[in-house]
């Protein structure tokens, strides 16, 4: 176990990583998580938290974090731990990223973030080095205001926080694979999988049953409505007022279409999705998160156009996985996406977005024959696993 993986908000894209790591790397490391829920939280007391629960051993090489951890805490509390290489994957920049309009910045989740960029000897953000994509134009904007403010005190996160007596025992280390895109199912196919959860995650009332196939039985490819998907987290800087408004637009206007609401939903969910969920009645075919990943392939196999309206974005797992699932891509021109998408599949605002879902709305087959024009190849595991295990294998520096 030479690789030591720690992951202090393990849900989403940052779980998808982390087990495609481990996967990878199979018995030569070890990975210590914390559960995806209260991220301020994390950010803020992971450290504590990892410094006491990692086990202490001589075989560890390199240490593999992402940047919810404040690295330069961790180093300083576990000095065995600092004098490792280290490598920090960047999902987000905290200095830019999108607050509510109620909200002042919250300076001290960035300035961990610039704490933890001068700690390790390689910093990758949305795989920059590893794939060779630029990071965002606007990651490095020192674009950042001062908040004071109590620390949140709840008994769910205390002992989280590492304030608490420190527990006996090693961390937990996940064993459970995850798939990735190059497993998802044929464009169309059925699959008859039983439903898998998250083991950080606890069940709530977003885990719904998927079942488009009765749906969409029976009927001609060509006479169906065109099917659009949302597969983003139900969160502000996802900006799903805009994503709803262009729908309701498109209702409005008589336009047929049916819609999936694919994303993960957490402790705070904008009031849009419930307002929007009656609005669109019986245009929607899906609402809530799919926790196995075999529906959520076949979910985005039988859509048609899949959509990111987007405030901030490193990479954009989601509209990758979709578009390899056969799905035609709108996305804003900003951010990363062209880098990763060829100017045909972007829009400039809301405007454009509804003008070419009208269009779309009106001719489907238009999407449906359409081939996609990018390339989605590179961004497989098949393609990066290699230069991740390279990254991971290479030697720590001579003078630690």
């Amino acid at each position: 176990m030479s690789v030591l993986l720690i992951e202090a908000f393990y849900g989403g894209s940052h779980k998808q990583l982390m087990d495609l790591l481990q996967e990878e790397l199979q018995d030569d490391c070890v990975l210590c998580t914390l559960p995806a829920k209260k991220w301020h939280w994390k950010a803020r007391t992971a450290a504590l938290y990892f410094m006491q629960t990692v086990p202490t051993s001589t075989n560890y090489r390199i240490l593999f974090a992402s940047s919810v951890l404040n690295l330069a805490e961790l180093a300083a509390l576990r000095p065995d731990l600092g004098k490792l290489k280290k490598v920090l994957y960047f999902h987000e920049n905290q200095l830019v990223y999108p607050v509510q309009k109620c909200q002042e910045r919250d300076f001290q989740y960035g300035y961990n973030q610039i704490l933890s960029w001068f700690m390790p000897e390689h910093k990758l953000a949305h795989l920059e080095k590893v794939m060779g994509v630029r990071r965002n134009g606007d990651a490095h904007q020192l674009e950042a205001r001062q908040k004071s403010g109590a620390l949140m005190k709840t008994r769910d996160t205390h002992c989280e926080s590492g304030l608490c007596e420190a527990q006996p025992g090693p961390c937990t280390t996940q064993q459970e694979g995850l798939p990735s895109p190059r497993t998802a199912p044929a464009r169309g196919a059925t699959s008859d999988v039983s439903e898998s959860t998250n083991p950080c995650q606890e069940e709530d009332n977003q885990h719904l049953t998927f079942n488009l196939t009765n749906i969409l039985s029976g009927r001609d490819c060509q006479q169906r409505p065109l099917h659009v998907a949302w597969p983003h987290r139900w969160e502000h800087d996802k900006d799903p007022e805009t994503f709803f408004k262009v729908l309701l637009k498109l209702k409005e206007k008589d336009l047929p279409f049916h819609v999936s609401v694919l994303g993960e939903a957490f402790t705070e969910i904008p009031d849009i999705f419930s307002e929007a969920k009656k609005a669109l009645g019986s245009s929607v075919l899906h609402w809530g998160y799919l926790p196995s990943k075999d529906d959520y392939f076949q979910a985005l196999c039988m859509a048609d156009v899949v959509i990111s309206t987007a405030k901030h974005e490193f990479f954009g797992v989601a509209m990758v996985e979709a578009v390899y699932c056969g799905c035609y891509p709108l996305c804003p021109k900003a951010l990363v996406y062209p880098e990763i998408f060829p100017a045909e599949y972007l829009y400039s605002t809301p405007e454009q977005l509804f003008k070419r879902l009208q269009n779309f709305c009106k001719r489907p087959d238009i999407v449906r024959k359409h081939l996609y024009k990018g390339e989605t190849a590179g961004f497989s595991w098949a393609a990066l696993g290699g230069k991740f295990r390279s990254l991971l294998a290479a030697e720590p520096r001579e003078d630690l």
